[in-house]
């Protein structure tokens, strides 16, 4: 595929963790509590694995990683 037809995430789906979408909430608390368990396990494949999910979605990682760091 060539890089000038990859899909481009929105703005809006990319700076805000949550905001105001409902949608949006879900998904960043389901990735915060299936990374809790693979930090919580120590698996890193389950972590990558999350990661690409969050990317596709167009999710920070700073949105779902970490105790409470998502503000």
């Amino acid at each position: 595929m060539d890089m000038t037809e990859a899909p481009i995430a929105t703005p809006a789906a990319t700076l805000s963790s949550a905001g105001s979408d409902p949608r949006q909430a879900v998904l960043v608390a389901s990735l915060r509590a299936r990374y809790a368990i693979a930090d919580q396990r120590q698996d890193a494949d389950a972590k990558r694995a999350l990661f690409k999910e969050a990317v596709y979605l167009g999710i920070r990682p700073d949105a779902y990683q970490g105790s409470s760091s998502a503000a």
